[in-house]
């Protein structure tokens, strides 16, 4: 049943997809319909998150059946009309996972099981336009999802167009920079606003690309520098253990009441970025 003009979108719902884009060997660029409404969220300019359901899958400590779930950050703008796009990596299908490569198998004309998530508060707010001078994007594979959707609204907002955006892009292979035509035709289109760097894990035979996961001497050349004025704000995201090496990893508060994990919490400022003189109002984890 398709979403209706009443419906929110926080509740589970079918996207239907509409087109599908390979973009590396195992990682696909997503187009879904939105229904019934006109964006994804409930502000046009705040990212947004949607929480994807996975009916086949297994529980990881049973064995047994279970619905898993999964979120992504779409990459397109939030105030986009009718449709939003999703960069999802197909990891093989194992007990607790699997829900990448249902989404990747999907065939156009089929439809996902979505519902958004809450605003996610960045030091107080949910809000990015207006609040800082520089900010620095530090993604890892398919950390560079939420990162870009930052930077889309950032490019295009109303409020502030002097907002300078670093784009520090990790990856193991050149094969592996997802949305790489996407990302230099925006730093094509705003040449004194959006810059970026990319970074490889592997070696660089033709010495195009930084080398290595991160360093100070790296955040440093791709990066804003600290700032004592509160108009520098650094995000980080990947995997856990790429967040952890630049700024310490995200924790979890206390348990809920029915035993299940309590929230995530930024927890200390540690790692390359800490090194680097960076503070923790600085630093988001994303």
């Amino acid at each position: 049943m398709a979403a209706t003009s009443t419906t929110s979108p926080k509740l589970a719902q079918p996207y239907e997809l509409l087109e599908k884009t390979k973009l590396s060997p195992d990682s696909y660029l997503l187009r879904y319909e939105i229904r019934g409404r006109s964006i994804l969220g409930i502000k046009p300019e705040i990212p947004t998150c949607i929480k994807v359901d996975y009916p086949d899958g297994i529980d990881a400590k049973t064995g047994q059946p279970k619905t898993l779930s999964k979120s992504y950050s779409p990459v397109s703008h939030p105030s986009e009309e009718g449709s939003f796009e999703l960069i999802v990596k197909s990891y093989p299908i194992q007990p607790g996972g699997g829900v990448g490569k249902y989404i990747c198998d999907m065939e156009t004309g089929k439809s996902i099981i979505g519902s958004l998530k809450k605003e996610r508060i960045m030091h107080g707010s949910p809000e990015i336009n207006g609040r800082w001078k520089y900010v620095g994007l530090i993604a890892g594979g398919t950390g560079i999802a939420p990162l870009l959707q930052i930077a889309r609204i950032l490019l295009t907002s109303d409020q502030d167009t002097t907002t300078k955006i670093y784009l520090l892009f990790i990856n193991k292979g050149e094969e592996d920079i997802l949305g790489r035509s996407l990302i230099d035709q925006m730093a094509k289109d705003h040449p004194e606003q959006f810059f970026v760097t990319y970074s490889l894990t592997e070696d660089d035979k033709r010495g195009k690309y930084e080398t290595g996961q991160g360093t100070v001497e790296m955040a440093q050349k791709a990066l804003p520098p600290p700032s004592s004025l509160g108009d520098t704000m650094i995000f980080v995201c990947g995997k856990d253990g790429f967040v952890a090496h630049w700024g310490g990893p995200v924790v979890r508060g206390p348990k809920k009441p029915d035993g299940s994990k309590g929230p995530k919490i930024q927890g200390s400022l540690e790692g390359v970025l800490k090194d680097a003189g960076y503070t923790a109002d600085q630093v988001f984890k994303y």
